[in-house]
Order: structure tokens, then sequence, then C-alpha cells
């Protein structure tokens, strides 16, 4: 019975939309992350000045608003039972990693202190991030499904709660990350005496990314 209810919760996550299970192509976070990284390592292997990296960054920012829709449908879900809230939980900090990315890659573009080639290895550096960041969400989308595999719901929770650790610890790297990144164009405009620049840039003056 325990299983049966974590199941509908989990249909509650999955079908958010109400639609045709084919639409899982479309909302299934780990597809969304994917896309996303597929763009970024085009803008990697494509983009060769700064004014042609924002162009070809559009299309991640496109495939970006269209996971927005999903996860903010998914934040809206309730009343689920806990183990189920947790996979709730654990995709919307996929969505928390690829907005910090989008978002504040897409500030860096117009960052001043950064050449076209430091731009370039600070997508790697996102990529690998989101990378791994998504063969977790495909662990996990493997293990709320019926897969098959033989397992305890006690042995499925826990898989469940490290692939939550596992997100949580991501989330928090790539937000280490772009604070790093931030940090090193702070400290070049402050040698010029243009910090005030960079700090309206990125928001929110308080916070030190330094």
């Amino acid at each position: 019975m325990k299983s049966k209810i974590f199941m509908l919760c989990l249909g509650a996550i999955f079908c958010i939309n109400q639609k045709s299970h084919a639409q899982w192509v479309v909302t299934d976070p780990g597809n969304l992350a994917q896309g996303i990284i597929n763009a970024t390592k085009n803008i990697v292997q494509t983009s060769t000045t700064a004014s042609n990296m924002v162009k070809n960054f559009q299309e991640t920012v496109k495939i970006y608003n269209q996971g927005k829709e999903y996860y903010d449908a998914l934040k809206k879900v309730k009343g689920l039972v806990r183990d189920a809230r947790k996979v709730q939980q654990t995709i919307l900090m996929m969505g928390d990693i690829t907005d910090i990315y989008v978002n504040s890659f897409q500030k860096m573009l117009s960052d001043p202190y950064f050449s076209a080639d430091e731009l370039s290895a600070i997508a790697v550096g996102y990529t690998i991030l989101l990378e791994e960041s998504s063969f977790i969400i495909t662990d996990l989308k493997s293990i709320v499904n019926d897969s098959g595999l033989s397992m305890t719901d006690k042995e499925r929770m826990d898989i469940i709660s490290l692939c939550y650790d596992k997100v949580y610890e991501y989330r928090g790297l790539v937000q280490y990350y772009t604070n790093k990144n931030i940090g090193v164009s702070y400290l070049r405009a402050k040698k010029k005496q243009n910090q005030d620049r960079i700090l309206a840039l990125y928001g929110n003056p308080s916070e030190r990314y330094w």
C-alpha cells in the first residue's frame, strides 16, 4: 500500500501538465538539462568572439524558458507524501542549478572583464557541473519509475535520499563556482576603480563574490 501511495504521488510530479505520456519527453528534467548542456557545448565549439557567444547563448535561454514552465508548475504540486516530496525537491534543485547558470552566465556575457576565451572556459565548467547533476536526475528517474528492479521501500527511499544529497551538493558547487568567477571580475574591476559597475551588473551589493 505504501508503494502504491508513493507511486501515485510521483504521478502528480511527473504528469503535472495533465497531458499524454508523450509529454514526458518535453517535461523530463533530465531532457531539459541535457538540452541546456548540448546548447552550451555548441556555444563553446562555435563561438569565437564574445558577440558571437551572446547570439548563440539565446538557444540556451530558449530551452531554459521552456523548462521554467515545468519547474514553476512542479512547485505548485502539494500534498505529497514525505518521500515523494523529496523527489520533488531534488528535481526543483536541478531547476535551481540551471537557473543559477543561465542567469549568471547571461550577465557574464556583458561583463567587460571577461575575454571570449575565458567565457568559453567558464561555460565548460558549467557544462561539467550540469552534466554530473543530470546523471543523478536520470538515476532518480529509473528509481521512481517501475523499472523492474527488486527493491524494498527502504532501499528505494535510501537511494532517493542519496540522490537528493548529491544534487544538493552540486547546487552548492554551481553557486560557489559562479561566485568565484564573479569574484575574478570584481578584483579586475577594482584595480581600475570600476567595481561599482560589476556590483550593479550582478546585483545585490551586499553579497560577497570574492
